[in-house]
């Protein structure tokens, strides 16, 4: 096997488990909203998940540049989109206004999950495919 062959497998392995991370994350956020733990479990989940959500597509968008990735600007708008639902989300938060969490965070649930099996699989497959 070749070199970016070992590379393009490991990349999607690595981005397959940062997906699993992201999503559990915001899972967890769901749930205690849901439930409607204290503001500080709420917030700490919410900082995590920002901050994760952060790395994770500024190293998801550098692979997508070094590939000359054709479908970067809309794949990037998608995180552009999903960051400022986060940051709505803990503006909210922060003013004390938990009505809307669970519901903003259970549509973006949805919203990640369909990113993930649509843009993230086709940058898979262009990886994978060595394009």
């Amino acid at each position: 096997m070749s070199n970016i062959a070992e590379f393009n497998a490991a990349s999607n392995a690595d981005t397959d488990r940062e997906h699993e991370i992201q999503l559990g994350l915001l899972r967890a956020l769901c749930k205690a909203a849901g439930e409607n733990r204290d503001a500080a479990a709420i917030g700490e989940i919410l900082d995590r998940l920002i901050a994760y959500s952060e790395a994770h597509f500024a190293s998801e968008e550098l692979l997508m540049r070094l590939k000359s990735y054709d479908d970067y600007e809309d794949h990037v708008e998608d995180h552009a989109q999903m960051m400022d639902t986060l940051r709505g989300i803990a503006a909210s938060h922060a003013e004390g206004d938990p009505s809307l969490i669970a519901g903003r965070a259970t549509e973006l649930l949805g919203f990640i999950g369909k990113h993930i099996a649509t843009r993230d699989r086709r940058f898979a497959d262009y990886v994978r495919n060595g394009l």
